[in-house]
Parts: structure tokens; sequence; C-alpha cells
């Protein structure tokens, strides 16, 4: 570890969270350099023409949020 990175262990777990959230935040600034490697673009490819043989298939955004709290609820 390189040492003008060790103070962060320092840090309270709040200030740690925060710093994840500051990180993450400057990293949605710039998308476009965000690599899209080959194997997610021929998932995103083959779902897209699964969706497009069955548009029916897919849930709403709505239900799968609903659904996903439902699963952490029971767990």
């Amino acid at each position: 570890m390189k040492a003008e990175f060790t103070q962060v262990f320092e840090l309270t777990l709040s200030e740690k969270l925060q710093l994840l959230e500051d990180l993450w935040d400057s990293i949605a600034l710039v998308p476009e350099q965000i690599p899209v490697l080959d194997w997610q673009k021929e998932e995103l490819a083959r779902r897209k023409a699964v969706y497009l043989q069955n548009p029916g298939s897919g849930s709403s955004w709505e239900a799968a949020k609903e659904r996903i709290r439902n699963r952490q609820h029971r767990a």
C-alpha cells in the first residue's frame, strides 16, 4: 500500500462511507471514461434480443425494485 493512502484507514466508518460516495460521484461525472468490456456488450445485446422477441417478458423498474425490497425483507 502506498504511504499516501494509509491515512484512509484511520478515518471513521462514517468518513470512509462519505469518501466512497464522493469517489463514486466523481466517477459518475465522466461515464464515457468507464470501460465497457466485450462480455458486457455481448450480454446487453443478448438481453436486448430477448426483449425484442418478447417485449412483454420484462418487468418495469418499479416492479423490479419491489421484488428486490421484498427479497431483502425476507432475508
